[in-house]
């Protein structure tokens, strides 16, 4: 099998004793790129470093943590993707977070900010990774009120009626490792088409294997849970979501040919 591990945080300090060895060890397992966010821009500055050390095989996206709600530091990593626009194959992660912002006149300045976000992408013409985290809803509403399309939905955690309205407008979903033992993600695979699909570990966190720190190389058991759910083999799985991530971020490397 070959896997794109859609969405990570290859850059975080977890990895900072063992990086080469992970790395060594999502090659094993099949993985033949590895897309990292991040999230602030020390994070960025980080994961175009280990960008630059994995060439052809690390990709970088630089974003913004949603409950970041400093607009200074928001404008400056807008400055930095400028900067940084040829060495990097996204914006995100970027979007919504209701789980730890929960006052109003904060969520609003949240979706303005991610109204900023969905404009500024538009213009450089870079795809979109979103976090949604209990506002789900409310990230597919402003999309849709967009025409913009090239997004990702990272580790969705919404209602199953709003995932499908965004994928039906052409909407991508990454499915975590997480789904080996997450009803709401399994609803969410059996819901969705294949062709809407992408695969993410969201390595350090969201593991297959709870209280476990998590990496790419366990991008199988998404695979496997997929393959299970759709009743398709896991190759069939593992050949579409490297395709869609192919597509989605314009990957062009010698690990793909």
């Amino acid at each position: 099998m070959r896997l794109v591990d859609a969405h990570c945080h290859l850059q975080d300090e977890e990895f900072d004793q063992d990086r080469d060895y992970v790395v060594e060890r999502a090659r094993e397992s099949g993985v033949v790129s590895i897309v990292t966010s991040s999230l602030n821009s020390l994070d960025a500055s980080k994961a175009l470093a280990v960008g630059r050390n994995y060439p052809d095989y690390v990709y970088v996206c630089i974003g913004s943590n949603p409950s970041n709600l400093d607009l200074k530091e928001t404008s400056y990593l807008m400055s930095i993707i400028e900067k940084h626009r040829s060495s990097i194959v996204g914006v995100g992660e970027v979007g919504l977070d209701y789980y730890w912002v929960r006052e109003n006149q904060y969520r609003e300045i949240q979706r303005s900010l991610f109204r900023e976000w969905i404009g500024f992408v538009e213009e450089l013409r870079l795809p979109l990774i979103v976090h949604s985290r209990s506002a789900g809803k409310y990230a597919v509403q402003i999309l849709l009120e967009t025409n913009f399309r090239q997004v990702l939905m990272h580790a969705f955690d919404g209602r199953i009626g709003w995932a499908t309205k965004a994928a039906r407008e052409g909407v991508y979903f990454s499915i975590p490792t997480s789904v080996w033992h997450s009803r709401q993600k399994q609803k969410l695979v059996k819901e969705l088409p294949l062709d809407s699909l992408l695969v993410e570990s969201d390595s350090p966190v969201l593991s297959p294997i709870k209280e476990k720190r998590n990496e790419p190389a366990n991008l199988v058991y998404a695979v496997r849970k997929i393959a299970e759910l759709k009743g398709v083999s896991e190759d069939e799985v593992a050949e579409k979501t490297t395709v869609n991530a192919r597509k989605f971020f314009n990957l062009k490397t010698r690990n793909l040919q």
